[in-house]
């Protein structure tokens, strides 16, 4: 059992208040109290709770972070930029993965609610803002997190998905190709809506004719990306796209396992692939993954930044921090 304030008080043979004072105001002790609180605490093994008494102060230590999908290395290495910039503020992260489940989304928002955290980051799957705005009304600082925030009401620290669509399509069209898929979904996901416009407005801008299909996934996964490869392999040869852009880069790598496995085609010679984020596994693949680049730490440490200078002042102005994506161009794409 956990030793209380009170067992040491009783050993010590003080009152609850002197131990209080010994742990925070020693020099208003008396030497004597102060010895027989030190050694009552040393033969009880008791522990100081410091985050349960900055809670009572009304300063949590922790912030709660929920993550959308917490098997991609994207948000792994977002994340891990939290938490880098909380570790120089004496802050821990509580970190919750919904799977792209909205009940187990809603479970984390509750408890860390519940939970009185410092301050809310999430990179949300679906419609969560009438959630988020109770945290608001609790006085929780709350920043979205690789997403625009429409509500002028929340800050928000994200890549810009439309440009970076954009990028992915203007490439593969300035690599020759005209036959176009893109694949990605749920379309529940604003990163993914965001992508595919990025992709509809570098083909209906560009000087030939370019034809961009859809082709949907229910997650963005390695094996929803296999799965749609051998639904594309099923096709007559004549029907085959010339160019893939997958909405992440896990898709991606479906795909080039599932096309190149057992020679069935070449890439970039009878397909191209390019993926977005840019994961570490992106440069090691197979054959090397064209991507669309987000800075992940970088979002991460800027987001906890944010929610952490909204905690200290309620009255500050929330703003939209939007990072440019970056294409970085490997073999998947030019051979």
């Amino acid at each position: 059992m956990s030793v209380s304030i009170r067992d040491v008080a009783q050993r010590a043979g003080v009152s609850v208040g002197t131990v209080s004072n010994v742990l925070n105001r020693p020099e208003e002790v008396s030497a004597d109290s102060v010895q027989r609180v030190s050694s009552a605490i040393e033969e009880l093994g008791y522990v100081r709770n410091d985050a349960a008494r900055k809670l009572r102060a009304g300063v949590s230590t922790t912030v709660g972070f929920v993550v959308l999908d917490g098997q991609n290395p994207f948000y792994n290495d977002v994340v891990r930029g939290a938490e880098d910039e909380a570790t120089r503020h004496g802050i821990a992260i509580l970190y919750g993965n919904t799977d792209e489940d909205p009940s187990r989304e809603k479970v984390y928002l509750d408890l860390f609610r519940e939970q009185q955290v410092r301050g809310l980051l999430i990179a949300p799957y679906g419609d969560v803002m009438t959630q988020l705005r109770r945290f608001r009304s609790s006085g929780i600082a709350t920043v979205l997190v690789d997403r625009f925030s429409a509500d002028s009401g929340f800050s928000s620290v994200s890549v810009d998905s439309v440009a970076g669509g954009r990028l992915a399509v203007e490439h593969l069209i300035e690599s020759g190709r005209r036959r176009i898929a893109f694949v990605g979904g749920p379309f529940e996901m604003r990163q993914v809506t965001d992508r595919l416009a990025g992709a509809r407005a570098a083909a209906e801008n560009a000087s030939a004719r370019v034809d961009l299909e859809v082709i949907p996934t229910a997650a963005m996964t390695v094996e929803e990306g296999a799965a749609a490869g051998t639904r594309i392999l099923a096709r007559p040869r004549r029907e085959w796209p010339d160019a893939l852009f997958a909405s992440n880069d896990l898709l991606a790598l479906g795909l080039l396992q599932s096309l190149v496995s057992g020679g069935r085609m070449l890439v970039p010679d009878e397909i191209a692939i390019i993926g977005f984020d840019d994961i570490p596994f992106a440069a090691a693949a197979a054959v090397p993954l064209s991507s669309i680049r987000q800075p992940s730490r970088m979002i991460g440490r800027t987001a906890l930044r944010i929610v952490l200078e909204e905690a200290s002042d309620p009255d500050s102005i929330p703003r939209q921090t939007v990072f440019p994506p970056e294409l970085i161009i490997r073999r998947s794409t030019t051979g």
